[in-house]
């Protein structure tokens, strides 16, 4: 599976490049070899001392907007001089030269809310996003199968039953008379409810009949109090601790799949949203090893043993730059989609249901507190009205009693407001990190959710933004799909790639391109703590940047969607060249 992923990933990305590279001293053109993963200017190409790239159109995304044509950098990857390209060719006769024939060049691409080792685990499983019904699932999970042993699980992700003919949610039985023995668990897209076989639920260690129900979770039952198959949020962990584990040979190839992927598609960076201890060694291996072509700022998954660890020890880093660790996130509620996401008043279309706190108000202030009394960065998960309030109140009530901690709090999707509480961001300094993508995923079907009234504040990036927050931005992949441009896309029109709806769902919202791509870079690296290394385009800085083939800025805005990346640069080294 991993092999035909590959191949069908080479075919998708393989367009011409029409980038020269030229060494002023030969003044001959040399072809650029698409490199090796985390090599330099190609395999077996030594490093230039200085590297200055001209005849390029360069957005710096500094805090005026600059652009320039010519930017210069040295082995260690640092920015030296970014500006005029006569001047700049005159006063580096001696460095390696590449003439980009005007292409667009800008920082590299930030996801400031992603899962990258869920990526690498995503790929290694069923794919079933955009499947548009029960049959055609089962009909993707019967190729899968193929790859399978015996008594392996079969596992999946990416169902959306808003795509299907009926709406409703699966159950065990739509998957036993496919998979009568093997246990089947398939993860919902949006992460927040799985879909079982009756072989897996009988491999959970309680009796899921009954009325109870886990903290945080729900299990929908029939009328003869048995198991449906469904189970929401805190109630999955139930099924997932009798999944075995991926096997190291196949997470390390998985893994190395996602880093590709990344850097294909103009990510020199992700902030890694919620991880423990061991998948941080995994990636501080990959780096000693040189097979990471990332920038990793990851958070702990929740407050427990790989904060205290943490804590311990102190923040993070390694002297690479390319991975930290000192946030941290939590939950307070669950998704849209599944109807968990807790709202102040019942669904619109579910009037029994206003879906789950994860915990109680107290419970989350808290764990708050003891991030932040550690000196860490909160970044804490809310999508419903409710959620949001319960976590900028807890938020703001724990930062009065720790004014030290250097703050840069987020709440993490920030998707559904009230006009009372959009104000607040920018009032406690709370960054909202959102991703423009759920918009346009979740347009189709969320007023049903929420009304005409509440969908008025739902996805509000502008209202954020004119009450003086700051937005990052990000794509929550593989929720929804790795590649940024689809995020900048969704940012600026608030339509699908069709075109649809036309001039825009609820437009008023819309951000324009420097908004949307500064999300993107600068606000991104801002939320890290990162923007005195990366983000934009300045002396001093990392020579993290990315070459275009059209200009996102001066297109039309349905076009930016198509925009594709002929090279990523990672610390002045070339990391993916165009095929």
């Amino acid at each position: 599976m991993i092999k035909k992923t590959l191949v069908l990933f080479s075919l998708l990305l393989c367009i011409s490049c029409d980038v020269e590279l030229t060494s002023q001293k030969e003044n001959a053109p040399q072809a650029i070899s698409p490199p090796q993963e985390a090599s330099g200017l190609a395999p077996g190409q030594e490093q230039p001392e200085k590297t200055l790239i001209h005849n390029a159109k360069i957005y710096t995304m500094d805090a005026d907007f600059s652009t320039a044509d010519a930017i210069l950098f040295d082995s260690s990857g640092r920015i030296h001089n970014v500006g005029g390209e006569q001047a700049m060719l005159e006063a580096f006769p001696d460095a390696m030269h590449i003439d980009l024939r005007g292409k667009t060049l800008i920082p590299g691409l930030i996801d400031a809310h992603a899962h990258l080792y869920g990526l690498a685990i995503s790929l290694s499983q069923a794919q079933l996003r955009g499947t548009t019904s029960k049959d055609e699932v089962i009909q993707r999970l019967r190729e899968q199968e193929k790859n399978l042993s015996d008594g392996d699980w079969l596992l999946g992700r990416g169902w959306d039953q808003n795509d299907w003919p009926v709406k409703e949610f699966p159950s065990r039985a739509d998957l036993d008379s496919a998979f009568p023995e093997r246990p089947v668990w398939l993860r919902r897209i949006d992460g927040h409810a799985g879909w079982a076989n009756s072989a897996a639920l009988a491999m959970v260690d309680q009796d899921l009949s009954g009325e109870w129900q886990p903290q945080g979770g729900f299990i929908y039952r029939g009328a003869d109090g048995q198991a449906s198959g469904v189970l929401v949020d805190g109630a999955m962990q139930l099924v997932e601790k009798a999944v075995p584990e991926i096997s190291r040979d196949l997470l390390q190839a998985s893994l190395g799949l996602a880093l590709q992927q990344l850097v294909s598609l103009g990510l020199t960076g992700v902030h890694e949203m919620g991880i423990d201890r061991s998948i941080l060694e995994l990636y501080q291996q990959r780096i000693d090893d040189g097979q990471f072509s990332s920038r990793v700022y990851a958070f702990t998954n929740g407050a427990e043993e790989t904060l205290d660890w943490l804590c311990s020890n102190g923040a993070y880093e390694d002297a690479s730059g390319r991975l930290h660790m000192r946030a941290t996130k939590l939950y307070i509620d669950g998704a849209m989609g599944s109807r968990g996401a807790a709202l102040l008043a019942d669904y619109s279309d579910d009037s029994s249901n206003s879906g789950l706190l994860f915990m109680p108000p107290e419970d989350l202030e808290a764990q708050i507190e003891k991030v932040m009394s550690c000196g860490f960065q909160v970044g804490v998960h809310a999508i419903g009205d409710r959620g949001n309030r319960v976590a900028l109140d807890a938020l703001e009530s724990s930062m009065q009693k720790f004014p030290d901690n250097p703050g840069r709090h987020r709440v993490e999707h920030a998707q559904t407001l009230t006009a009372e509480d959009i104000p607040r961001f920018a009032a406690l300094d709370v960054i909202a990190a959102m991703q423009p993508t759920h918009a346009t995923s979740d347009m189709y079907w969320v007023e049903d959710r929420l009304g005409p009234q509440r969908v008025l504040f739902a996805y509000a990036w502008r209202s954020l933004l004119d009450s003086g927050a700051r937005l990052a931005l990000g794509s929550d992949f593989p929720v929804e799909q790795v590649n940024p441009m689809l995020g900048i896309h969704a940012a600026v029109t608030r339509q699908d790639t069709e075109g649809w709806p036309e001039g825009g769902w609820y437009p008023a919202e819309n951000l324009s391109r420097e908004e949307a791509v500064r999300g993107f870079t600068l606000d991104a690296a801002f939320s890290a703590f990162m923007e005195k290394s990366v983000g934009s385009l300045e002396p001093g800085k990392r020579a993290d940047f990315i070459v275009l083939d059209q200009n996102i800025f001066e297109i039309e805005a349905a076009d930016i969607a198509s925009v594709k990346v002929l090279q990523t640069w990672l610390d002045g080294e070339l990391v993916y060249s165009y095929p």
